[in-house]
C-alpha cells in the first residue's frame, strides 16, 4: 500500500440534462432537443472519454472506475474487458479504482452492478478510444484505416508500416463526450473475455502483503479508538478525561456529545486508553429496543404501517383453487460479521480533509462528510482502500467520520482508527429482521392459481446518500447532532425490502404487499441480497410446500409453472448436475432440496440443490453439498463468477444454519464471535457450480445470485430428509430438534 497520498486531480464532466442555447427558445421545446442521448451502463453518468481511460506515456493503459474492490475480482474483469477492446496484453492494463480526485462517479459499488454498469461503460469507451487510435494512425500513416491491424497496442500497416497507442496519444484526444457509436468486439474476437485469468488482488492477500486499508502505514501516523455508547439512545454523564490525558503515549482524548475517542502514539496505547476511558465512562440508558426471539416478528407484524401494494394481478380464466395452503416465514438481524474490523485512515492539511476507506461508495461518503464539517465536498478527498469484508453497508463509512473527527485533534498528523470487535457486532448496520406471510392456492389439476406474499421490513439502505440526512453513526452521537432523516425503500424493479417478492413463475393470480418500516430502534441497512435472499427463501420454500400439496416434484412443479427458457435451462442443468431423482423420499436424516431465482428479477439466474444431513439426537444440520447452475450472461472471468457463486453458498449456509443477532431491551448483547457464531471450516459443503455462458448476452450480475436459492434449498432439503418444514431462520439445533418431537 503506497504510504503517501496521491495527489493527482482530474476533473470530470457530468452532463446534467438540457442545454438551453437561447431564451427566446421555448424551454421545453429547448429541453427536447438537447437532452443528450442516453449511453451505455455508468457512461450514460459520465460522459467523458478520458474519465474511463488514459494511454500512458510508458506503454501502458490506466482504467479508471467509480467501483470499488471488495474480494468480488472486480479489477480482474475489467481489465480483461479493457484488455480485448483496445488489443493490449492484459499486463499492460493497470486498474485505478473509487478515488473522488481520479475516477468517474458511479454511486455504490452494490447490487451486483459493477461489471453490468462499469464493465459496460469500460467496454464502449475503450472500443471508441481504440477507433480513435486507429484512425489517427491512418492519418500518420497515409492508408485507410480498414487496412489496419492492432496487435498489443502496434497499429499496422500492410507494408509493416506502423505506429505505437503510446505514439499517438497525443492525435487521439479522449477529453471528449462518448458517442457509444463503436461497436464493442463481437464475442468470437476475444482474447482475454471469458478466460479464467489469475485474480490480481489475491497474491498481497495470499501471502501477507499490504492488502488492505488496515496495513496502511503513513509518516507520523497514530493510532485511534472509539468508545461507543453501551447502547442505543444511551447519554454519556461523564467521563475522566484528564486521566486518559496523561496516559502513556495518548496524543489526543476527543469528546464531543456522546462521541468519545482516543489517540494515541502506538496502537496497544490506544486500546489500552480506550479501556481506561470505557471504564470511567458513566452513561444514562433507556429501554428503547424491541422485544427479541419470536415476540420480535408479532411486534413487527403488530406496527401501525399500511401495506403498499407492490404487484397485483387478475385472470379471470383462472380455475378456483380446490386446496389452499399458508405460511409464515420470518429472518432475525443479522451481522456482515466482517473478518477484518472496520479502519479508516484520515487526515487534515490546510484545511482539507484525506480519508482512506474501505466505503463501497466513496463519492456518497464524501458529501455525508461534508455535511458533517461544513465544507465543500471538493475540499474532501475519499480514496478506497480494501477492508478485510464488507459485501453489503457495514461500518466501513461510519469509521471514516470517526477517523476524521479524532485527526481534527491531531494537527496535521494522520490517524488511522480501527474498530474493537465488540464496536462491530454493536454497531455495524444490519440485515434488517423480516416477516414473510405467503399463502396460495392450487387446482385440481395441481397447478398454482392464487397466489400471495406480503412482507414486514426495515429498511435495507440507509447508506449514505440514501436520504437528505446524515447516515453515520457518530453523526447522531456529536453535540449537536446532524439531522438523520429516514431513508425510503429501494424502489422496483430492483427492490429494496421487497426484492425478488414477485414470483418469476406464471401463477394467474399474483397480489404483493409490503410493510416497509422507515424508523427502526436497532440501526439496519444494506446487507448482501438486501431482501432478496429471506423473500427468496420464503418464496422457494412455500413453492415446495405446494408442490407436496399437489403430489408433485419439486423440480417438474418449477419448470411446469415457468416459460422463461434461459430459467428453465439453469433449472434442468442444476438437477442433471446433482442427479435429481423424481419424487425422491429422505430417510429421516437426509434429504435433498431445490431453489431457484432470478436475482432481483434483473441479475443472474441460479438454480441450486442441496444435500443435508440432519442429526436427530443433537438437531444439527450439516449441509452436505450444493450444485448451483448459473446464467449470467455473457461471462468476463469464469473462474470469478465460479468465486462469487461459491462465496455466495457459504455465506447463506452460515446466514440459514447460525446467524442471528441477539438483544435485550436495552443494548445489543451479541458482542463477540463466542455470541455470533458463523460457519466454520470444517462445516463448509462440497459445491460444484455450472456455467451457461451466454455470449450474444449482455452482463448480469452475479454476486449475489446463490444466497436466497441456497438458503430455500437447504430449507427444502431439511423439509425433505425429516419431514417437518421449519420457516424460521436461523436453523438452529434448538429450533431443529423443537421441530422433530
Amino acid at each position: 500500500m503506497s504510504a503517501a497520498p496521491d495527489v493527482s486531480r482530474r476533473d470530470f464532466v457530468k452532463t446534467s440534462g438540457a442545454l438551453v442555447v437561447g431564451f427566446a427558445l421555448a424551454p421545453r421545446v429547448a429541453l427536447a432537443q438537447d437532452r443528450p442521448a442516453p449511453l451505455p451502463g455508468s457512461l450514460n453518468t459520465n460522459r467523458m472519454l478520458d474519465a474511463w481511460l488514459r494511454i500512458d506515456p510508458n506503454g501502458t493503459v490506466t482504467i479508471f472506475t467509480g467501483k470499488i474492490e471488495l474480494g468480488q475480482g472486480i479489477g480482474t474483469a475489467l481489465s480483461q474487458i479493457a484488455a480485448d477492446e483496445l488489443d493490449v496484453s492484459l499486463e499492460r492494463i493497470q486498474v485505478v479504482t473509487g478515488d473522488t480526485a481520479r475516477t468517474p462517479n458511479e454511486g455504490q459499488t452494490a447490487g451486483s452492478l459493477s461489471v453490468e454498469q462499469s464493465g459496460t461503460a469500460v467496454r464502449f469507451a475503450c472500443a471508441e478510444a481504440r477507433d480513435m487510435l486507429v484512425s489517427a494512425a491512418a492519418a500518420k500513416l497515409g492508408v485507410p484505416a480498414t487496412d489496419l491491424t492492432v496487435s498489443d497496442g502496434t497499429v499496422t500497416a500492410a507494408g509493416g508500416a506502423g505506429a505505437t497507442y503510446w505514439e499517438l496519444a497525443g492525435s487521439a484526444d479522449l477529453k471528449r463526450e462518448a458517442t457509444a457509436k463503436v461497436k464493442p468486439k463481437p464475442a468470437s474476437a476475444h482474447r482475454w473475455v471469458g478466460r479464467s485469468v489469475p485474480r490480481r488482488d489475491i497474491p498481497k492477500k495470499f501471502t501477507g502483503g499490504a492488502a488492505y486499508v488496515q496495513d496502511i502505514r503513513l509518516p507520523g501516523m497514530v493510532f485511534g479508538r472509539v468508545v461507543r455508547p453501551p447502547s442505543p439512545g444511551a447519554e454519556l454523564l461523564s467521563v475522566d478525561e484528564a486521566a486518559v490525558r496523561r496516559m502513556p503515549g495518548v496524543v489526543a482524548v476527543v469528546r464531543d456529545g456522546n462521541f468519545l475517542a482516543v489517540a494515541a502514539a502506538r496502537e496497544e496505547q490506544a486500546i489500552r486508553a480506550r479501556e481506561a476511558l470505557k471504564t470511567s465512562a458513566r452513561w444514562k440508558e433507556t429501554a428503547s429496543l424491541p422485544p427479541d426471539g419470536d415476540a420480535l416478528y408479532v411486534h413487527l407484524m403488530g406496527l401501525p404501517v399500511p401495506g403498499q401494494t407492490v404487484v397485483e394481478k387478475t385472470s379471470v380464466i383462472a380455475a378456483a383453487p380446490t386446496k389452499t395452503l399458508e405460511g409464515l416465514y420470518t429472518r432475525p438481524y443479522q451481522c456482515h460479521a466482517s473478518m477484518g474490523p472496520s479502519c479508516a485512515v484520515a487526515q487534515w492539511q490546510d484545511g482539507k480533509l484525506v480519508v482512506w476507506t474501505h466505503s463501497q461508495g466513496v463519492f456518497p461518503l464524501r458529501a455525508e462528510l461534508a455535511k458533517v464539517f461544513d465544507m465543500r465536498p471538493q475540499d474532501i478527498r475519499c480514496v478506497h482502500a480494501e477492508g478485510a469484508g464488507c459485501y453489503g453497508h457495514n461500518g466501513a463509512d461510519d469509521v471514516a467520520l470517526d477517523a476524521a473527527l479524532v485527526a481534527r485533534a491531531t494537527g496535521d498528523r494522520p490517524v488511522k482508527l480501527q474498530w474493537m470487535r465488540d464496536d462491530e457486532f454493536a454497531w455495524e448496520p444490519y440485515g434488517s429482521a423480516m416477516v414473510m406471510k405467503l399463502a396460495g392456492g392450487i387446482d385440481a389439476q395441481g397447478n398454482v392459481v392464487t397466489w400471495s406474499h406480503e412482507l414486514w421490513s426495515h429498511s435495507h439502505s440507509t447508506r449514505p446518500g440514501s436520504s437528505a440526512g446524515v447516515n453515520l453513526l457518530a453523526a447522531r452521537h456529536l453535540a449537536t447532532p446532524r439531522p438523520l432523516a429516514p431513508s425510503a425503500d429501494v424502489p422496483q424493479p430492483t427492490g429494496g425490502s421487497d426484492r425478488n417478492a414477485i414470483p418469476l413463475y406464471d401463477f394467474p393470480n399474483v397480489k404483493v404487499i409490503k410493510h416497509y418500516i422507515a424508523e427502526a430502534p436497532i440501526r439496519t441497512s444494506a446487507l448482501r441480497t438486501l431482501g432478496g435472499y429471506a423473500n427468496v427463501f420464503a418464496l422457494e420454500s412455500f413453492v415446495d410446500e405446494l408442490a407436496d400439496a399437489a403430489g408433485a416434484d419439486p423440480v417438474e412443479f418449477r419448470l411446469r409453472h415457468l416459460k422463461d427458457p434461459r430459467a428453465r435451462a439453469v433449472i434442468e442443468a442444476a438437477a442433471q448436475r446433482a442427479g435429481w431423482r423424481a419424487n425422491a423420499k429422505g430417510d429421516g436424516v437426509r434429504g435433498r432440496g431445490f431453489a431457484f431465482a432470478r436475482y432481483k428479477n434483473l441479475a443472474c439466474y441460479c438454480a441450486t440443490a442441496a444435500d443435508v444431513e440432519v442429526d436427530r439426537k443433537t438437531g444439527v444440520v450439516r449441509v452436505a453439498r450444493v450444485v448451483a447452475a448459473v446464467d449470467a450472461g455473457q461471462i468476463v472471468n469464469p473462474d470469478g463468477v465460479i468465486n462469487q457463486i461459491e462465496g455466495g453458498i457459504i455465506q447463506s449456509a452460515s446466514w440459514t444454519l447460525k446467524e442471528s443477532v441477539r438483544f435485550d431491551r436495552t443494548r445489543v448483547t451479541t458482542r463477540s464471535w463466542a455470541d455470533y457464531p458463523i460457519l466454520r471450516f470444517a462445516e463448509v459443503p462440497e459445491v460444484e457450480v455450472v456455467l451457461l455462458d451466454q455470449p450474444s448476452e449482455r452482463f448480469l450480475g452475479v454476486g449475489e445470485g446463490a444466497q436466497g436459492p441456497t438458503a430455500a434449498a437447504v430449507a427444502n432439503a431439511l423439509a425433505n430428509a425429516t419431514g417437518r418444514r421449519l420457516r424460521a431462520l436461523p436453523f438452529t439445533p434448538e429450533r431443529v430438534k423443537r421441530a422433530l418431537i
